[in-house]
């Protein structure tokens, strides 16, 4: 009975010693370097080989970049979605705009009074812009011959759409009826000097410095029937009348 029970005990030490040795190999990676378990993985930065991640590219359209949230990226010198700076006007306005527009007058223009044969008993007013800016001749020429007490009276028909502009030597026109054809005006005279007054931006205002053209040696006659025709951009529409 005792050697059986000492030959059980011998067997179960041989049979844990086989265990133990089972384990130990279990945990050995057989070069006798203990496996000390898996370590963490390495980013993928770190591994050789891997793919290097893409950055996320900025949205030029919008000014936003990425997942920042950051605005106002620049592209090449400017800043993407910042508002641009308004272009200065640096054009100057043109002789002869309306800003530029002065008055004619005496001062400004060269008048001149021609004696016509056709039409007949016609005078042929003409003032030429001598200055540097463009200028307005209003309403009608208002005229004097010698110390006369009234006004010639414009002919309405005779009324333009738009007012006389003149550009820098530019003419504009005025006809006078000075006496009636068939001898029907009053109080007929010889005058031998012409006064040319301007009128303003309103009727019967004065439109600056008055003119003095001169007249021939002997004259002109002239009766009650002396009218005037308004200021005229054409030559042709100051004696058609």
């Amino acid at each position: 009975m005792a050697q059986r029970a000492t030959r059980r005990v011998r067997l179960l030490a041989a049979a844990g010693a086989a265990v133990a040795a089972l384990a130990l190999t279990a945990c050995e990676d057989g070069t006798g370097t203990r496996d000390e378990g898996a370590s963490a993985p390495a980013t993928t930065a770190s591994q050789p080989g891997a793919p290097t991640p893409t950055p996320k590219t900025s949205d030029a359209s919008t000014g936003t970049t990425g997942t920042t949230g950051t605005t106002g990226t620049t592209t090449g010198s400017g800043t993407a979605g910042s508002t641009p700076s308004p272009v200065s006007d640096t054009a100057t306005k043109k002789p002869g705009s309306d800003t530029s527009r002065v008055l004619c007058n005496g001062s400004n223009t060269t008048v001149t009074a021609q004696p016509l044969s056709r039409p007949l008993n016609h005078l042929l007013l003409t003032v030429r812009n001598t200055g540097r800016r463009t200028c307005d001749l209003t309403y009608y020429p208002v005229l004097r011959f010698d110390e006369m007490q009234w006004v010639p009276q414009p002919d309405e028909a005779t009324h333009p759409q738009a007012v006389t502009t003149l550009a820098p030597g530019e003419s504009g026109y005025a006809g006078v009826l000075l006496s009636a054809a068939d001898g029907s005006g009053d109080g007929g005279t010889t005058g031998r000097k012409l006064t040319v007054a301007f009128q303003g931006m309103t009727p019967n205002s004065s439109g600056g410095a008055s003119a003095t053209p001169p007249l021939p040696a002997k004259g002109v006659y002239y009766d009650s029937s002396l009218r005037v025709t308004y200021w005229q951009q054409d030559r042709s529409d100051a004696l058609d009348w």
